[in-house]
């Protein structure tokens, strides 16, 4: 080395590529993330039945519960919603029954408020600063619209596209809704609990589907061809047997109509209150490991339940706008065809051929 030579200057690039392996080092993978995270529940799981047991649900806090029928009772939580806040004390129905009318805020109603909140927030973050050159967020965004935008015509056709903010909106509101359960202390104290395991919100969710479904019905088809498809009674030109018969399917359809929000809100209703006092008894038996594993199943069935609910609620929309009667378009002859001609939609008399 030359004793008369400058040193090489370090310039910031050097340093930077310098200390990137050992950013990248440092670094937890996924795996070990989640093996952290499940550590942590056991030890949080644990500490808390030392220092904060269980306690009758009759009792006080300290009092001593029996194992396991006491641990049990006192985690789960019965299917009417606790009251927050009582808007009409003097007209408050006796007991707790499982479905009312009486103005009131439950403790779904405000966990359902806080988790439409957080998506509002969430949709504010991802969509405030949108560039022609996506960053990382944007784009991861942009992606999810338009899997589920060709998801929602790979289930329904074309025509589903235009009604995919619709089944985007269920499934978002839903899933949130569904995970919001499994994170403390949501469902650990009265004050808070997941929309969807009361049968009220899951009822009003299910209608509010219905209106749409029905409303789109009347809307595309109008009043008289949509009644029709209940109330055939141009089939009675067939004769009476066919008359009879077409009345007689389209009232049990009538019917069916009005059994799909019955379907829709205890199907969800049903799913998440039962994985939740699922979760409650295996966690109160077990204390720690298996809960952890009942959690991520858990999880993955609620993102499955809310999947059926916005796809029945897409697929009752695309039923609902197809009409019952005659094909729009007559089909074209065999001899058409073979003859190189193409048929006009509505016509018999074939397309002129191209100069």
């Amino acid at each position: 080395m030359d004793p008369g030579a400058q040193p090489e200057k370090t310039t910031a690039e050097d340093v930077s590529q310098t200390a990137a392996p050992a950013r990248k080092g440092r670094r937890l993978s996924p795996r070990r993330l989640l093996l952290l995270i499940a550590l942590a529940v056991v030890v949080v799981d644990i500490l808390a039945v030392i220092f904060v047991p269980p306690f009758p649900k009759d009792g006080k806090a300290g009092e001593a519960c029996g194992f396991p029928s006491c641990f049990i009772v006192s985690a789960i939580e019965f299917p009417p919603p606790k009251i927050v806040l009582d808007l009409a004390p003097a007209t408050a129905p006796a007991g707790e029954p499982m479905v009312y009318f009486h103005p009131s805020i439950s403790s779904t109603i405000l966990t359902m408020w806080i988790v439409m909140a957080f998506i509002l927030l969430l949709a504010f973050a991802a969509t405030r600063r949108m560039k022609m050159v996506p960053g990382r967020l944007q784009n991861a965004v942009e992606w999810a619209y338009e899997f589920g935008s060709d998801f929602a015509v790979g289930i329904g056709g074309e025509k589903a596209r235009r009604y995919y903010p619709i089944f985007a909106g269920f499934f978002i509101f839903i899933l949130i809704s569904n995970w919001s359960g499994l994170v403390p202390p949501v469902g650990k104290i009265d004050q808070l609990r997941a929309p969807t395991s009361d049968v009220n919100i899951t009822i009003g969710l299910a209608l509010t589907s219905f209106v749409i479904f029905q409303g789109e019905g009347f809307r595309q088809l109008g009043i008289r061809a949509y009644l029709g498809k209940f109330f055939p009674i141009g089939e009675f030109r067939h004769g009476l047997g066919a008359g009879l018969l077409a009345m007689y399917v389209g009232i049990i359809e009538l019917f069916l109509e009005f059994v799909k929000p019955i379907t829709l809100s205890m199907r969800l209703f049903g799913n998440i209150y039962g994985g939740e006092v699922a979760l409650a008894v295996i966690s109160a038996l077990t204390i720690a490991v298996i809960p952890v594993a009942l959690v991520g199943l858990e999880a993955l069935l609620n993102l499955i339940q809310a999947l059926i609910f916005s796809v029945l609620t897409l697929m009752f929309i695309m039923i609902a706008i197809e009409g019952h009667g005659e094909e729009e378009h007559k089909p074209a002859h065999a001899g058409d065809f073979a003859e190189g001609n193409t048929v006009l939609e509505g016509t018999d008399k074939p397309m002129p051929e191209a100069a």
